[in-house]
């Protein structure tokens, strides 16, 4: 996905140069400049705003590169989810390729850079639900049952502060088990149905550009798209938001394991 200015500009190392001492003499010694090569009061602080500004500018993190997409660096399900996303994106661009020069096919490169970006959410989603796959793999549910039923057996022979922590520990683990498990289920249906949605979107893109005669019968077409991008961004985002809490939950809990990063290698 595509990192907007604004989420560039908003960065720590940004606000320290706002408020650097480099920035703030970078502005004087542009003022004094400007008084000296007899640009007057105003001189002087224009010159001196564009010395802050570059410093400030400096400052601002580039824009990433695009991530390559790999679908064998994910295991399936994932793998086959961005494999169609790759492929509903490649019939687009041949749409876009083989429509006739003009307003039409403006339009729809337009809408096909959006579709990019929506197959980049897919394919950041694939590698979270692969990596929530990994996590539940290394999750034994049914021995974690057999831990927690020998803790309780435990407790009513001789409960203690002790075994009381341990209980909560496991119980603790079987919780981040379970909603691992919903999660993962829950983004492998809405990133089915998403991928079906961006399919259609091809299709109407091909009968809407054989018969359009303007360029404002695509608008249909390209709010329909902003939806499906929309919602795989909000589904990425909740992914992300999962990880982070159950990283946090695993650091208090001590128990709970914590999702691993995206395998590089997938998994068959």
């Amino acid at each position: 996905m595509a990192v907007s200015f604004r989420d560039r500009f908003l960065q720590p190392r940004v606000a320290r140069a706002v408020m650097s001492p480099a920035g703030i003499l970078l502005a004087g010694a542009g003022a004094a400049i400007g008084i000296l090569a007899g640009g007057g009061p105003i001189g002087a602080v224009v010159l001196g705003a564009l010395a802050w500004a570059g410093r400030v500018a400096v400052a601002i993190p580039r824009r990433p590169a695009g991530e390559s997409i790999d679908p064998f660096r994910v295991g399936e399900p994932w793998r086959r989810f961005v494999q169609d996303a790759l492929q509903a994106q490649r019939r687009f661009g041949t749409v876009v390729e083989r429509s006739r020069p003009g307003p039409i096919r403006d339009r729809l490169r337009t809408i096909g850079d959006r579709i990019a970006e929506g197959v980049s959410e897919a394919w950041r989603i694939a590698r979270q639900g692969d990596a929530l796959d990994a996590g539940l793999h290394q999750l034994d549910p049914q021995e974690i049952h057999r831990e927690l039923d020998q803790v309780r057996a435990d407790r009513s022979r001789a409960d203690d502060a002790s075994l009381q922590r341990t209980q909560q520990a496991i119980e603790a683990q079987l919780a981040s088990f379970e909603r691992l498990r919903k999660v993962a289920a829950d983004a492998h249906d809405r990133l089915r149905l998403l991928n079906a949605q961006l399919d259609e979107a091809v299709a109407r893109a091909v009968e809407i550009s054989l018969r359009a005669g303007d360029a404002d019968a695509l608008s249909p077409l390209s709010d329909d798209v902003d939806g499906v991008v929309g919602e795989l961004e909000a589904l990425r985002q909740a992914l992300e938001e999962t990880a982070g809490a159950e990283a946090d939950g695993a650091g208090q809990a001590g128990q709970a394991p914590e999702p691993p990063a995206p395998a590089e290698g997938g998994r068959a």
